[in-house]
């Protein structure tokens, strides 16, 4: 075995790309950079690391396997020859899950190789929807579980309409959307691949949040709740449009995070992010969405660092590489918003800003590095982001790649947080050939 130490990361390469102060810390610290990720991103991920600048500068070595997302464990095997393999040539000091994608794989490597993660249940049942809610009965709502031979004849039982309809293995969104009625039911099952496991469950009706927890040695040292915005209003799809990074103080607060401390110890998660999607019903009561053993999507992460003042980026490989883990809490009040968009082919945005400019980052680009303020500092607009080319088609808002225009802001106060959201949606216009 050689003696360079290295560590490895597993996901899509366009969320290691975003989220890149990953490979910035573990640089810094020495480390060889090993990545594994789908066979879709070979052609991206081999040109940033050729391209001498960016993201892909910091990858020592890249491996690429096929399967399908929705396919229970199809990635597994071509993950553990690939390890194996370089077990040969690197000391492989840790491993940590940056994406969705590779989440069990990610459990499974650091339990074989004796590293800090999530342990195997915890990775298996956070892929996994169904699962979550076979673990976890008492957060989840009344569901069915649909197995692809399930679908004819199909008895709903204690699920009261309107309902959900969402596949057990997807990410970002992806397929999830409301049923009004049981007889709209049957034909929607039918769009869906025929190998992918479905749910129909309880429509929650309540306000969204997530809880961020990071967790070492099975003990959480950090946790904060997130506050979310949905299209679900105007809309049978479910599409994530604001983050509030922390949720408002108060009981509800609490009782998110009280709901995933549960959560986290009865899945036994070892070590690492949990991020847990959580609805309080009617009577305040945490309804488990699902729970990810993953970093947090969209711009959760900037908004922490903006947040807190930190990386989390930083606090988390701490975790990976077993050093005492801390990180502070909030200190200001961060918000993400994705702009409600007009259909047709975008041409342009402008933004009426003294000092910020929209920045074009189509998907696979790495996001602006953030720079956080002090905690007094005033309201700040800190990034407009453009998510698509131009000449790229703006639709209906089905999933979250869907989203064309974001910007991250952040304020001493929630009231100062909410007039600043007003006054940079209406300085951003969106302009489109239609």
């Amino acid at each position: 075995m050689s003696e360079a130490r290295a560590f490895l990361l597993l996901g899509g390469y366009r969320v290691i790309a975003r989220n890149w102060g990953f490979l910035a810390d573990l640089a810094g610290r020495g480390l060889r950079i090993l990545l594994i990720t789908s066979e879709q991103w070979r052609a991206d991920t081999t040109a940033a690391m050729a391209r001498g600048e960016g993201p892909g500068t910091y990858l020592t070595d890249a491996a690429f396997v096929t399967g399908e997302v929705g396919i229970e464990g199809s990635f597994t095997s071509g993950v553990v020859a690939h390890v194996q393999r370089w077990q040969q040539e690197y000391d492989i000091v840790g491993v940590y899950a940056a994406g969705e994608m590779l989440v069990e794989q990610t459990g499974i490597v650091a339990d074989a190789l004796g590293l800090p993660g999530p342990g195997v249940r915890a990775a298996r049942v956070c892929r996994n929807k169904y699962l979550q809610r076979f673990y976890l009965p008492q957060w989840s709502p009344r569901l069915v579980v649909v197995p692809p031979q399930g679908r004819a004849g199909l008895d709903v039982g204690p699920v009261r309409f309107p309902a959900v309809l969402k596949p057990s293995g997807r990410r970002s969104s992806s397929g999830v959307r409301a049923v009004r009625d049981p007889e709209a039911l049957p034909a929607l099952l039918t769009e869906y691949p025929a190998a992918e496991t479905l749910l129909v469950e309880e429509y929650v009706t309540g306000a969204e949040y997530s809880v961020e927890a990071v967790v070492q040695h099975g003990r959480i040292v950090f946790e904060s709740a997130t506050q979310k915005r949905t299209t679900e209003d105007g809309s049978d799809w479910f599409v994530e449009m604001a983050h509030t990074v922390p949720a408002p103080p108060g009981a509800e607060h609490e009782r998110l995070l009280a709901a995933n401390r549960d959560i986290v110890g009865r899945l036994g998660l070892v070590a690492g992010i949990v991020h847990t999607e959580l609805r309080l019903d009617r009577d305040g009561r945490p309804v488990l969405m699902e729970v990810a053993a993953r970093t947090p999507g969209d711009g959760i992460m900037p908004l922490y660092h903006l947040a807190t003042g930190r990386p989390l980026e930083q606090t988390i490989m701490e975790v990976a590489l077993d050093e005492p883990a801390a990180h502070p809490p909030p200190r200001r009040y961060a918000r993400q918003v994705y702009l409600p968009q007009p259909r047709g082919t975008l041409q342009d945005v402008k933004l009426r800003w003294p000092g910020v400019e929209p920045q074009w980052v189509p998907e696979g680009q790495p996001w602006p590095v953030i720079a956080p303020g002090e905690a007094d500092d005033p309201p700040a607009l800190r990034h407009v982001i453009v998510l698509k080319e131009r000449g790229a088609r703006l639709g209906e808002l089905r999933e979250s790649g869907d989203r064309g225009v974001t910007f991250l802001i952040d304020a001493p106060t929630l009231d100062d947080l909410d007039e600043l959201e007003r006054q940079v949606s209406a300085a951003i216009d969106i302009i489109v050939d239609p």
